[in-house]
C-alpha cells in the first residue's frame, strides 16, 4: 500500500500518542477546557487589550477638564549689533540671554465637546467589556463543539474495535468449520475480508480522534499535547428542561441577556455621541490662558546719569534679574466659527450616517436573533427526534443481527448475507453516536440563548 505525506504525519503523531498514552495522569472535563481556553487564548488575550485602550481613552477624557500647563526656557548667544533688552541702546557686542516661563489654560466652554467626549468613553468600556464577553461566548461554544466532537470519535473507535474483535473471533471459527468441512472456504474470504475493512476502519477512526484532539488542544493554545485527553462524559439530558420552553419565551429571555443585543445597544449610543460632539464644533468656544515669564543677561549693561550720560556696569546677580524681570500675563480667548470650508458640517453628516448605520445594525441582530432562536429550538428539536429514532433503528438492527447469527450458526444463512446484516448494525450504531452528540450541542446552544452559559464567566 502507498503511503504519501500526509499519511506519514498521521501515523507519526498517532506512534507520539501511543508513546506517551501510558503517562497520562490527566483528563480535561468540559469546564477545566473552557476555562483554561479563556484564560489562554489568543483572541480573548486581543480583546483583554482592548478593554485597557478603552479605559485609557476615558482617562484620556478626563484630561479634556483639566487645565493645560507648560513650562519653557531657553539660552540664547547674541554676536554682533544687537539691542540691548534693557536699555534698547543697538551695540556691537557678544551677549547671552536666559529666560524661562510658564503657560496654562484650560477650556471653559466648548460646545458640549469634552462632556460628550466623556460620555462616549464611558460607553466604549462598556462596549469593550460586551465585545469580550462576546468573544469568550464564542470560545465556550467552539470548545464545547470540539470536545463533543472527540467524545463522538471516541465512541465511534470503541464500536469499530468491538467488531473487529467479533470479527476476528468469528473468522477464527469459521477456519475450525473450514477445516471440519461444515462451511465452504469461499465463506472464510469473505470473512478475511471483513477483517481487514475493519482494521482499516479502525485507522480511520483513529486518526479522525487524534485530529479532532489536536484541534481542541490547539484552540486551547496548549504548548505540550502529546497526551492530551478528555473524560468519557457521554451523558445525554435535557437537564435544564429547556425544551419544555416555547421558542418565543427563549427569543424574549435572549433579548435580555444576548451579549450581541446588548453591544449593538452600546454601539447606537456611541454614534449618538459622536454625532453630538460634531455638532459642538458649530458653537464658540471660550478658553482662559496664563503666562509667566523673566529673563536675565550676562553682560555689562549701559545705564544713563542723572545727566543723560551712558555708563557701563557689570551685570546685576541672575537670581536679581530673574527678579526685576518677571511679567504675567493673562486673559480670555474667544473663537467664533464662521467659515471651515464645510469641515464641520460634513463631519456632522459623516457621523449621521454612523448612527443610521447603528440604529439598522441593532435592528438587524434582533432580527437575526429572533432567526437563530427560532433555527436552535427547530434544530434541537429534530435532533432530539433524530437521535430517539435512531436508538430505535439501532435496538432493531441489533435483534435482526442476532437472529442473522443464529442462522450463520447453523448454516442457514451464507457468509455474504450475514455480512450485510453486519454492516447495517455498524452504520447503526454509527447513526446513534453521531445523532446523540449532535443533539447534545443543539442543546448547548438552545441553553445558550436562554442565557445558560456552558460555565459562568467570570468577567475582570
Amino acid at each position: 500500500m502507498k503511503i504519501n505525506k500526509y499519511n506519514s504525519l498521521v501515523i507519526a503523531l498517532l506512534f507520539g500518542f501511543g508513546l506517551t498514552g501510558q503517562a497520562q495522569s490527566k483528563k480535561w472535563t468540559l469546564e477545566e477546557c473552557v476555562r483554561y481556553a479563556l484564560e489562554n487564548n489568543i483572541t480573548v488575550k486581543l480583546s483583554e487589550l482592548d478593554v485597557k485602550n478603552a479605559e485609557i481613552d476615558k482617562r484620556g477624557a478626563l484630561g479634556n477638564y483639566l487645565p493645560s500647563v507648560n513650562g519653557n526656557a531657553s539660552h540664547s548667544w547674541n554676536i554682533g549689533l544687537n539691542q540691548d533688552v534693557t536699555t534698547g541702546i543697538l551695540r556691537n557686542q557678544t551677549t547671552q540671554y536666559s529666560s524661562v516661563g510658564i503657560n496654562a489654560g484650560v477650556d471653559i466652554y466648548k460646545g458640549l465637546q469634552n462632556q460628550n467626549t466623556m460620555r462616549k468613553a464611558k460607553l466604549s468600556i462598556i462596549a469593550s467589556h460586551y465585545q469580550l464577553l462576546k468573544m469568550q461566548e464564542d470560545i465556550s461554544l467552539n470548545v464545547a463543539s470540539a470536545f463533543l466532537q472527540i467524545l463522538s470519535n471516541k465512541e465511534d473507535l470503541k464500536v469499530k474495535k468491538e467488531q473487529l474483535a467479533i470479527d476476528e473471533k468469528r473468522f477464527a471459527r469459521s477456519e475450525e468449520m473450514v477445516n471440519a468441512g461444515t462451511i465452504p472456504r469461499g465463506d472464510l474470504f469473505d470473512l478475511k475480508a471483513t477483517v481487514a475493512t475493519d482494521k482499516q476502519n479502525i485507522a480511520v477512526s483513529e486518526n479522525n480522534l487524534l485530529i479532532s484532539k489536536l484541534s481542541l488542544a490547539q484552540l486551547l493554545q496548549l504548548k505540550e499535547f502529546a497526551d492530551f485527553d478528555v473524560v468519557d462524559d457521554t451523558n445525554v439530558s435535557d437537564e435544564n428542561n429547556i425544551l419544555a420552553q416555547t421558542p418565543l419565551e427563549i427569543y424574549n429571555k435572549a433579548k435580555e441577556t444576548r451579549t450581541e443585543l446588548k453591544l449593538a445597544q452600546t454601539n447606537l449610543e456611541i454614534a449618538e455621541k459622536n454625532v453630538a460632539i460634531a455638532k459642538g464644533a458649530y458653537q464658540p468656544t471660550l478658553s482662559g490662558f496664563y503666562g509667566f515669564n523673566t529673563r536675565a543677561s550676562y553682560s555689562d549693561q549701559v545705564k544713563v546719569d542723572e545727566n543723560g550720560n551712558p555708563y557701563t556696569v557689570g551685570p546685576d546677580p541672575i537670581f536679581k534679574q530673574f527678579s526685576d524681570n518677571k511679567g504675567h500675563n493673562f486673559g480670555l480667548q474667544l473663537n467664533v466659527p464662521i467659515f471651515n470650508g464645510f469641515s464641520v458640517k460634513n463631519n456632522v453628516e459623516r457621523n449621521k450616517v454612523s448612527l443610521e448605520k447603528s440604529k439598522i445594525d441593532l435592528e438587524q441582530k434582533s432580527l437575526d436573533l429572533q432567526r437563530n432562536v427560532y433555527t436552535a429550538f427547530t434544530d434541537a428539536r429534530g435532533a432530539l427526534n433524530t437521535y430517539e429514532s435512531a436508538t430505535v433503528t439501532l435496538e432493531a438492527r441489533q435483534q435482526a443481527y442476532n437472529y442473522a447469527k443464529e442462522k450463520y450458526d447453523v448454516g442457514l444463512m451464507n457468509s455474504f448475507d450475514f455480512t450485510q446484516a453486519q454492516t447495517l448494525l455498524t452504520n447503526a450504531q454509527s447513526d446513534v453516536i453521531r445523532t446523540k452528540y449532535d443533539y447534545m450541542f443543539k442543546i448547548k446552544i438552545l441553553e445558550f440563548y436562554f442565557g445558560i452559559p456552558i460555565v459562568p464567566i467570570i468577567t475582570k
